[in-house]
């Protein structure tokens, strides 16, 4: 429909000035304004008489205007806008706005308006401050209904988007509409058309949540057809099947110095059972902290690699993927195995050999050789090396696998979809004239609460890691008001003497996903602080999210390696950085992160044989009743999963997934603790799709869906 895509431009009541800041908002055509929803109502719709029965009420009255009059207070620069209306009942009632004298070049004496606002009495006087007005002549758009409330910048008000958005409803009356009308039906949704009515301007809250239902479903259908076209693309690919063996899997797990749980069996030979197959796994290993992916993946590297072919394992930052590196040298001690780490900053090669014990000599590996990057590449590209693990640098252009059959990506999440795609497209490799890819196993330790893994995970086949080691011990967590801070300090004393290590995590000042050097600064003064004034004794370090990859290394290397007993750091500390040695886990301002975070942060102690600790201090409340009920959890379990949920039921998806950044509508992401609805639109997806593949049938749905796609970051 070509009123849809016609430009802002063409509307000539959008003046220049509007349009210049409604393009920074991302709204370019009508459709773009139409489909930018209300973020939250102000109910209005009680219209009333002006009466001691509504006192303290946000109600909606109507009368005739007797006095008018602006006051200037210069002292205070200040303008005072006042009126006097008479309702029905000859009862007056002054309205006071501030600093808005211009209200009276529209409000004369005589006029008749309607005032929305909550009724107070000012002096035996009835009055209301800054109500929302209008004439009573006007359709009820401000006030008298369920009045919707935009998003807003500096020159744009919701009352004037509601103005415009109600003057371009009527041009869109015969929009088509994506969704089938035999799915309308059977859903009860309103078509298109009413939905953006009800949408905008709701009759009810019944006829409110009902379009709400329908926006949420359109989406999560879009949704649901994306990640069946993924799987479908993702399952008419061919790859190399490697065959399970059980007598190397059963020796191995045999060997290890302890006892895999059940949850790493079922995830492991669901792994194992996939690479058997002649398309390519597309798995996500979705494990709380500490549940033991690294295990996991190390089997059926293990696999991939006896059968003779490559494996790349990738992770976000260079720190985790030397962790990788060192503990996947000490895991295949016994192997005949060659590992390199390439990064930006290393070039690293490790040898096993079978019956040779690797030990670690001040946090090195004994039988690790730097490679020149050139000889690294030949020595990858001839299928030399088994095992390549790095950072983003393994998708550079000049890297080269001679068989690559099986690719692991730590903390998917960190990388975008094109590096993601990157690895796997550039080392398609062929195999008897049949272009193979690898089977592709990701891994997560945010556990995903069971509707996201339904929404956003869709193309993927899920393994979850629910169950903890035997010999971890729940980390104890403690809610600590300011009365206890010197007793905790006095605890931490107690623990490094004993050997131990301690986090101080400190949260980002300014809500951005990216640390400001006012968040570097209040780091550095609470490090020089604690360093000075608190444990001038022990070895402070600090970390932070504007130090180079290389200083950042640094600092963890100290750490690891006991030169520094208390670690200062920003939200940055890395998810997986493995400190067997760290006990206590403090966390400042803790109202300020999400229960995920805070699990995700506690994670990073209890991971040696030692009893952990993790104390949760705010930063402005007194009593411990006064802080977030919320947090109680993280004092009454250790379970990743249940915070998870119970983290999106308080805040949402989209602060669930923080850096994901999903790109799904508001409207979308509120809806996803519906399962119900996530699977009746999965169901609608599946038929649809086996009708019309290609939707060749479905012009409106294909060009919504390429839209979408452009948006939505999906697994």
């Amino acid at each position: 429909m070509e009123n849809l895509k016609l430009s802002l431009k063409n509307i000539s009541r959008i003046t220049p000035k509007y349009l210049k800041t409604l393009e920074k908002m991302g709204i370019f055509t009508v459709n773009d304004f139409l489909f930018y929803f209300p973020f939250r109502y102000d109910d209005f719709s009680k219209i009333v008489p002006v009466s001691q029965d509504y006192l303290n009420q946000v109600i909606t009255i109507e009368g005739k205007i007797k006095k008018t009059k602006n006051v200037r207070i210069f002292r205070r620069r200040l303008t005072i806008t006042e009126i006097i209306i008479e309702d029905e009942n000859s009862t007056s009632l002054k309205a006071v706005w501030f600093n808005q004298p211009f209200i009276l070049e529209t409000l004369k004496e005589g006029m008749e308006v309607r005032l929305s606002g909550k009724l107070s009495l000012d002096k035996k006087t009835f009055s209301m401050n800054s109500p929302a007005w209008e004439k009573s002549s006007r359709d009820m758009t401000n006030t008298g209904r369920l009045i919707p409330v935009y998003p807003e910048t500096v020159g744009i008000t919701s009352k004037w988007i509601r103005w415009q958005i109600k003057m371009l409803l009527p041009i869109i009356k015969n929009m088509p509409d994506i969704l089938p009308s035999e799915t309308r039906k059977k859903y009860n949704l309103y078509d298109v058309y009413t939905a953006l009515n009800q949408i905008h301007f709701p009759d009810s809250k019944e006829k409110l949540i009902r379009a709400q239902k329908r926006f949420a479903f359109q989406e999560m259908f879009l949704v649901q057809i994306k990640t069946l076209q993924i799987k479908k693309d993702w399952e008419e690919k061919n790859s190399n099947n490697i065959k399970f063996d059980e007598k190397l899997i059963k020796t191995f797990v045999k060997n290890l110095p302890f006892k895999l749980t059940n949850a790493q069996r079922k995830a492991s030979f669901e792994i194992l059972k996939d690479l058997e197959k002649p398309r390519p796994m597309n798995r996500l290993l979705n494990g709380d902290v500490g549940s033991g992916k690294t295990i996991v993946a190390a089997i059926s590297a293990l696999q991939a690699i006896s059968a003779g072919y490559q494996v790349a394992i990738m992770a976000p930052t260079e720190v985790l993927a030397r962790q990788h590196f060192e503990s996947f040298c000490k895991i295949f001690e016994n192997y005949n195995f060659n590992i390199a780490l390439l990064t930006n900053s290393y070039k690293l090669f490790c040898h096993c050999e079978r019956s040779e014990a690797i030990s670690k000599l001040n946090n090195e590996i004994a039988t690790v050789a730097v490679l020149p990057r050139n000889d690294m590449l030949k020595e990858i590209s001839s299928g030399k090396i088994n095992l390549v693990i790095g950072t983003h640098a393994l998708i550079q252009k000049d890297i080269q696998f001679k068989n690559l059959a099986l690719v692991i990506i730590d903390e998917q999440h960190r990388f975008g979809v094109n590096q993601r795609a990157a690895l796997q497209i550039g080392v398609e490799t062929p195999n008897l004239g049949v272009s193979t890819v690898p089977h592709l196993l990701t891994m997560t330790a945010t556990p995903i609460p069971r509707t996201l893994a339904i929404a956003f995970f869709g193309s993927l086949d899920l393994s979850v890691l629910d169950e903890m080691p035997k010999n971890r011990k729940p980390i104890i967590t403690k809610i600590i008001t300011s009365e206890g801070r010197d007793k905790v300090y006095n605890f931490i004393r107690s623990e490094i003497k004993k050997d131990r290590q301690i986090f101080i995590i400190l949260p980002l000042i300014e809500e951005s996903l990216s640390e400001s050097m006012a968040d570097v600064k209040a780091a550095k003064v609470e490090f020089e602080r604690l360093s000075k004034e608190i444990f001038p004794e022990f070895k402070l370090g600090l970390l932070h999210g504007k130090l180079k990859a290389k200083e950042k290394e640094e600092v963890m290397q100290k750490f690891s390696a006991k030169e520094i007993d208390i670690l200062v750091s920003t939200s940055v500390v890395e998810v997986g950085i493995d400190i067997p040695n760290a006990t206590v886990m403090i966390i400042e301002n803790s109202e300020r992160f999400g229960l995920s975070q805070l699990h995700q942060f506690r994670g990073r102690v209890g991971r040696g044989e030692n009893q952990s600790y993790c104390f949760l201090f705010s930063g402005n409340k007194e009593q411990k009743s006064l802080f977030p009920t919320r947090l109680k959890i993280m004092e009454e379990t250790n379970d990743g999963f249940k915070i998870s949920e119970k983290d999106l039921e308080l805040r949402g998806p989209g602060q669930f997934f923080g850096t994901l950044q999903s790109g799904l509508p508001d409207i979308a992401m509120e809806h996803l603790g519906n399962v119900k609805l996530i699977k009746f639109a999965r169901f609608e997806a599946q038929e649809i799709l086996k009708s019309d593949p290609k939707l060749k049938e479905h012009s409106e749905l294909q060009n919504a869906l390429q839209k979408f796609s452009e948006k939505i970051h999906l697994e």
